[in-house]
């Protein structure tokens, strides 16, 4: 039996899904299984992945597409061993993650998630997320609180970590319901039940800007989770109801931005607003038409290879 279980989640990703299983490929670990999960591909992808095929990298065709969350169960009910992690098929694994997460593991043995921090690939610039890391020693190996850490960009991604399968057992698998901010939900429940191994190196390359990419589509008409539901979690951690209350800010912002400004007025009434920074107060406040302004401005910037956030005081 492999060590780790890789499963990559694949719709119509002909440009991207060769490279992405030769960062796999490429790892300096190399006890693992490929599960690659067709969600009905129309374009070249799975004429790409033919050619990987083999004892080691299985592909596993769903009869209807079933979106990202459906992907991730797929693949979880096929893993063969404990240890289970998400490639997209368009991004990108530093040579060294799985080793990474392997000394996690083995260094960390109360944990059963692992992670690694990321960096974001856009057409110009590489950046490092705004994220709690920098509040972590460069080489830091260690666990760390998820809800302390992880008030702005993600800690981690779901390109960047590993979950046992305890986990899922405990929690569930990924919410089938809701087709945006899959991963937070399901972080909420997972780091609430379970301690997370950290290190603050960057174990891969999250490609921006990329054409169908699956966590950067419309909030239109999208099943959305319901933060009412983590409220036992909130009871019991004053630190889960600071975290949520930052989702609900960015959720929030993101219905003014592109979906329903009803919505998001009454999201923002459920916000606590004296754990928001200034900007984000202000955010809050602004109109739609000065929202799409500011983030047109924002895109502009990374273009020019500058990234500003409201993460920050």
């Amino acid at each position: 039996m492999p060590f780790f279980s890789i499963v990559i989640p694949l719709y119509n990703k002909e440009k991207y899904v060769e490279n992405a299983i030769k960062s796999i490929l490429n790892q300096t670990f190399t006890d693992y299984e490929v599960l690659i999960i067709n969600d009905c591909c129309t374009d070249k992808s799975i004429e790409k992945v033919m050619p990987f095929l083999s004892e080691k990298i299985k592909l596993i065709h769903h009869s209807e597409n079933k979106g990202l969350s459906a992907s991730r169960n797929t693949g979880i009910e096929k893993a063969s061993t404990n240890y289970i992690t998400f490639l997209d098929a368009d991004d990108l694994w530093k040579p060294t993650f799985l080793e990474t997460i392997n000394r996690l593991i083995h260094n960390f043995p109360e944990a059963k998630i692992f992670a690694t921090n990321y960096e974001e690939i856009y057409p110009t610039k590489t950046f490092k997320p705004y994220n709690g890391s920098f509040n972590l020693a460069e080489n830091h190996e260690g666990y760390i609180n998820f809800f302390k850490l992880n008030i702005g960009q993600g800690i981690y991604n779901h390109g960047s970590v590993c979950v046992h399968k305890e986990v899922y057992e405990k929690v569930g698998n990924y919410d089938e319901n809701i087709d945006f901010s899959e991963d937070i939900d399901f972080n909420i429940r997972a780091n609430f039940h379970f301690k997370l191994a950290y290190s603050s190196t960057i174990g891969m390359s999250y490609l921006m800007q990329v054409e169908n990419q699956i966590t950067a589509t419309s909030i239109v008409n999208k099943k959305l989770p319901d933060y009412n539901k983590y409220k036992p979690f909130e009871e019991k951690n004053t630190q889960v109801a600071d975290y949520i209350n930052f989702e609900k800010y960015v959720l929030a912002k993101k219905l003014k931005l592109y979906g329903d400004k009803n919505l998001a007025a009454s999201l923002i009434k459920s916000i606590n607003t004296s754990k928001l920074n200034w900007k984000q107060k202000i955010l809050l406040q602004l109109p739609t038409y000065l929202l799409i302004t500011i983030d047109k401005i924002k895109s502009f910037l990374i273009k020019k290879g500058i990234k500003v956030a409201t993460y920050s005081n």
